[in-house]
């Protein structure tokens, strides 16, 4: 587990270095709206939303969906972003809650957050503050969430119980949970599960989908939903296991069509105030 941690960390740092000086990620920045990325991160953002935002932010995007779109998010709302990167979603998120909600960024990685703190800057946001933390030990008291949003992330974690517990602690009751995630239909050659380089890259840690919800279900969440973004094929996951000293040829074809970007709703319970208001919930 340690060793997994200490992986995910280094890699995603030295991801933020090469963007603060002029680069990108493996996989993120514009490319990741114009579609000229690895399967998992391409396509994720507008136009109008990367706009919105500093370059480097952009270009740090190392997601597979674009929660924000997707959560539903309200004026005045409280949002976490669980590894919050370079910043955004966290940014985005700031901006559709409005002055009177806040939106905070939870990473562990000094460098990721030197360079969101730094988008922050750029982009003149105010309604935002970035924590150092991890996922499994979420730095905010009890019940101080409306929404947890995360893109890409919770499956990069060797103990996701402990993830979705801090969530379901974090979260008002009726909070929602409203994450983007990699997860996998059925099962999925031992090669790539046993690949540190794939987990890293969000394949290898992806739960599969019944086992996501038996999870969410486990830590207190109702209402839940798995809901498929992008399923890739064989070509896509030619593309994504190339490299990683795996017979591509071989494997391809066992996991077409099994790994897929997803967008993961739940609800923390609320206390039910009569017949009436539950029967409008």
């Amino acid at each position: 587990m340690a060793d997994i941690k200490e992986a995910v960390k280094e890699k995603y740092g030295q991801a933020a270095l090469r963007v603060q000086t002029g680069g990108s990620t493996c996989c993120g920045g514009r490319r990741a709206v114009e579609g000229e990325c690895d399967p998992i991160t391409s396509n994720l953002y507008g136009k109008d939303e990367a706009r919105e935002l500093p370059d480097e932010a952009v270009r740090a995007s190392l997601g597979c969906g674009n929660p924000t779109a997707l959560a539903e998010l309200k004026p005045g709302e409280v949002v976490l972003d669980l590894g919050s990167g370079g910043g955004i979603d966290v940014l985005l998120s700031a901006r559709r809650v409005g002055a009177s909600g806040k939106a905070y960024g939870l990473d562990m990685t000094d460098e990721m957050l030197a360079l969101a703190r730094e988008n922050q800057r750029k982009a003149g946001v105010l309604n935002v503050e970035f924590l150092k933390g991890e996922i499994e030990n979420i730095p905010l008291p009890d019940n101080t969430v409306d929404v947890i949003i995360s893109n890409c992330v919770v499956n990069l974690s060797a103990d996701k119980d402990r993830v979705l517990r801090e969530a379901f602690r974090v979260l008002k009751p009726g909070g929602r949970f409203a994450v983007s995630d990699v997860v996998v239909h059925g099962s999925v050659p031992d090669q790539v599960r046993k690949n540190v380089e794939l987990w890293i890259g969000c394949i290898a840690g992806a739960l599969q989908d019944e086992d996501y919800a038996g999870k969410l279900a486990a830590a207190g969440f109702e209402r839940i939903g798995i809901e498929p973004t992008r399923v890739y094929d064989v070509e896509d996951a030619r593309q994504f296991l190339t490299g990683q000293g795996i017979d591509v040829d071989a494997i391809a074809p066992q996991v077409a069509g099994k790994f897929m970007s997803a967008f993961i709703r739940a609800r923390k319970p609320a206390p039910c105030c009569g017949p009436k208001c539950c029967s409008q919930e």
